[in-house]
């Protein structure tokens, strides 16, 4: 007998029929002999209706009460999964987060996972039902529900088969695996029989939607095995693992990230320290960055640049603002139509030629590099946003299709 997690994203239960396909699933996994605990999102566009009710209310809406608004979402494909599973006769529970004691930070809308309570979920396995969770969510140590942030219902899944030591944990998506990039925007596109946990990382953080990053994260702690497959076709995934075949490209796949702003303090003293007061004060107040790229201007200043969430750009120019006696800048400089392309594979950077390659294919498609940052299996660039798209297709027939 084998514990097996599955986690199925949004699409896969976003009406009556798509839940009977789900149920058909676990179904079939249970019937098999396995212990099986189910990890489930909202109903399709449920997350973004909600937001949308939220704000014919109040247009600012503190992080608590959305976060209490968005979890209803979960408990609905929950409750009627588990209904679906009880008509097929199959013994079943669904539980919310706190019910399962999913313990987590105090940061509302991005919350991490710090612990999970094993005592309720074993005790129901024992009893051979199939335990439904509602992903996404959290409570903290004041008893209030917290959410993971977009995607964090794949966290949820890798971190509870981590804490019960889970023979396999299957993400079920629209998709039926990892492909080389987005085949909406490259029908030709590869699937990847299987990709390294860091390349995964790599990809889900730079904007491939397939897997949330702090699951990747997780399961590359603990050596969760994972599977990344599709809920509407019965075919072989893309597993994710520490140490995949070589193959002849030098790159796992291209990524894009739409979703962000680039912000520029203009005019810093050129004096130490003054790049850790800026970065420190982002960083108390929950503000992730990515991209940093720092430049020395005229009369011994320096101007700083750095990419946001697009949804912290405002929040981060008002902060900045009012420590502007203390940071000592002339002025912000933001822009938020601009976008992220990147390429990953593991040692990119000790294969020569590998970012002069794809600097050549945006060359020969006339786009334009605004910032450019590496890593030893990345290389990132800035673009305008509306060379997003046609820059990932360059770059991925200059690797893919030569």
């Amino acid at each position: 007998m084998s514990l097996i997690v599955q986690k199925f994203g949004g699409s896969s239960v976003r009406d009556a029929r798509r839940i009977q396909n789900v149920a058909g699933i676990i179904a079939e996994t249970y019937l098999e002999g396995n212990d099986v605990i189910v990890v489930l999102s909202a109903q399709g566009d449920t997350t973004d209706d909600l937001i949308a009710k939220a704000e014919e209310i109040n247009r600012h809406p503190s992080k608590r009460e959305m976060d209490m608004l968005l979890a209803t979402g979960e408990q609905i494909s929950v409750a009627l999964c588990a209904m679906a599973l009880e008509a097929m006769g199959l013994p079943c529970v669904s539980l919310a987060a706190w019910q399962v004691g999913i313990q987590s930070t105090g940061v509302h809308s991005d919350a991490r996972i710090k612990k999970i309570d094993s005592e309720r979920v074993r005790s129901e396995l024992d009893q051979h039902r199939i335990v439904i969770v509602t992903g996404f969510q959290g409570v903290d140590r004041s008893g209030d529900v917290t959410t993971l942030g977009r995607g964090g219902s794949d966290t949820s899944a890798v971190a509870l088969a981590a804490a019960f030591h889970a023979d396999l944990c299957q993400i079920y998506t629209d998709v039926d695996g990892v492909y080389t990039t987005d085949p909406r925007i490259v029908p030709e596109a590869r699937k990847l029989e299987e990709i390294t946990y860091d390349e995964m990382l790599e990809l889900a953080s730079q904007g491939a939607q397939v897997l949330h990053n702090r699951s990747v994260e997780l399961a590359k702690k603990f050596r969760v095995k994972l599977e990344v497959l599709s809920s509407l076709e019965r075919k072989p995934g893309t597993k994710v693992k520490e140490v995949t075949k070589v193959e002849k490209t030098n790159i796992a796949g291209v990524a894009k990230d739409t979703s962000i702003a680039r912000v520029a303090l203009i005019g810093l003293q050129h004096n130490p320290g003054v790049a850790f007061q800026v970065f420190d004060l982002l960083g108390k107040n929950n503000i992730n960055v990515d991209i940093i790229l720092q430049s020395i201007g005229r009369e011994d200043t320096k101007d700083i640049s750095f990419t946001i969430h697009r949804k912290d750009r405002e929040e981060a120019e008002s902060l900045l603002n009012e420590h502007k006696d203390v940071l000592k800048f002339d002025h912000i400089e933001s822009d938020d139509q601009i976008g992220k392309v990147s390429i990953v594979g593991v040692g990119l950077m000790s294969n020569c030629g590998v970012a002069a390659k794809m600097f050549e294919a945006l060359y020969e498609a006339g786009i334009n590099i605004q910032m450019i940052n590496t890593s030893e299996i990345r290389v990132s660039v800035l673009l305008d946003e509306e060379d997003v798209n046609r820059a990932v297709k360059a770059i991925h027939s200059k690797f893919f299709d030569e």
